[in-house]
């Protein structure tokens, strides 16, 4: 073997180790790279901020919205609790206050106070709960689709010519005087819907997409959006959130629960332990003996015995002796130990010259009917095996 080959041999070991640790390390880094891609992922999901968002620059933000109001001369103020939203309109008849409560986090009352905080409420995806507080004589319409054209005299609407970008649409169902349709896609769907209330006015806003940062350029959108909240000096752009939940939150498991629950489980408590006192005391208490334990083969007969006793099992005991006896008959009459029961009657017979069906019978066939005739059936066991041991002694 040359030199060369020598140094393959202790070197190649050697590789073959640092590679498998440089494997094990390179799995490590892997694995931390990817943990590090999923928390880059979630975070930067987590700081798109919900849809509509003012302060959001997502796609489906409305970041590029609220600065091009600013821009304008609008003091845009975001507010994610009524409290907030409350005071932020130091003047309501020059302010507008939009509202998109996406996850119905305001009650009945809360949307009838925040609603009644401007004069100008442009309430933007209203579900069913939310027309009910806020315009009954409205109904929603189901979902909208498609470019929209200016069909009503509103100033934002004929300035806008055409809306793109999906939402819902409405349909009045109620009276419909004081009540501007507007963006209509057939079928009385409108998705913009404006009710005058008092001095002010309430307009329900279906077509969500048109205030993104990602449609907002499209068509006619921008010049809705912006105639529509740009009309007074103060938009205030509320958000409902977990925060204007009510204080006493929903009600518990015990205020859920029927009054009898309680009395129904105490009454099952109190049973079970009745029951597990009663089943404890009938066994007695416990006896400690020291192993190991000798049992006398007596006291194992009687206490069996007194069991079968106990549950009238006279086949079950006369079973039992019918055994023993077959097994002492077959040694008697020389038979083998694998010998089957009717080879050990059929010895017994021509021993004793007895008939076979009559041996067949005390052996395997008789059933005890009462405990006389197990009492009788036991003696006739005996009887034959002792007639079998006379007949075969020499």
């Amino acid at each position: 073997m040359t030199s060369t080959e020598q140094e393959q041999r202790i070197l190649t070991p050697t590789i073959g180790r640092a590679a498998r640790r440089a494997l094990f390390w390179v799995a490590v880094a892997l694995f931390a790279v990817t943990i590090a891609i999923i928390a880059l992922a979630t975070a930067g999901s987590a700081a798109q901020g919900p849809p509509l968002d003012p302060t959001s620059a997502a796609p489906g933000g409305s970041m590029a919205l609220a600065e091009v109001l600013r821009q304008q001369g609008v003091d845009v103020v975001a507010a994610s609790t009524l409290r907030d939203a409350r005071d932020a309109i130091t003047e309501p008849g020059e302010t507008t206050l939009l509202l998109y409560d996406a996850e119905g986090f305001l009650d009945d009352s809360q949307l009838s106070d925040t609603v009644g905080l401007a004069d100008t409420v442009v309430v933007v995806d209203a579900n069913f709960s939310q027309l009910q507080q806020v315009a009954p004589q409205v109904a929603q319409a189901g979902f909208v689709d498609e470019k929209l054209t200016a069909d009503c005299e509103l100033s934002a609407v004929q300035k806008a010519d055409t809306v793109s970008g999906s939402g819902y649409g409405y349909r009045v169902v109620g009276d419909d005087s004081g009540v501007t349709s507007c963006l209509g896609s057939g079928d009385d769907v409108f998705s913009l819907v404006q009710l005058e209330r008092g001095s002010g006015t309430v307009t329900l806003l279906g077509v969500t997409d048109a205030l993104t940062n990602e449609h907002i350029i499209d068509n006619g959108n921008a010049a809705l959006a912006l105639n529509l909240l740009g009309s007074k000096n103060t938009l205030v752009w509320y958000i409902p959130t977990f925060a204007d939940l009510p204080d006493g939150g929903p009600e518990t498991l015990g205020e859920l629960t029927p009054p009898w629950v309680t009395p129904v489980l105490v009454l099952l408590v109190l049973t079970f332990i009745a029951a597990a006192v009663w089943r404890g005391r009938r066994f007695g208490p416990l006896v400690i003996e020291n192993l190991p334990v000798t049992v006398r083969s007596s006291e194992t007969m009687l206490g069996r015995a007194r069991l079968y006793e106990k549950s009238s099992a006279r086949l079950r005991a006369l079973d039992s002796l019918r055994v023993g006896t077959i097994q002492r008959l077959a040694v008697l009459c020389g038979q083998p130990r694998a010998a089957s029961v009717d080879e050990v009657i059929s010895a017994v017979a021509a021993v004793t010259r007895a008939q076979v069906g009559g041996i067949r019978n005390l052996l395997v066939d008789t059933i005890p009917a009462t405990d006389a005739d197990l009492v009788s059936l036991s003696d006739a066991l005996l009887v034959l095996e002792r007639d079998v041991a006379i007949a075969v002694r020499p």
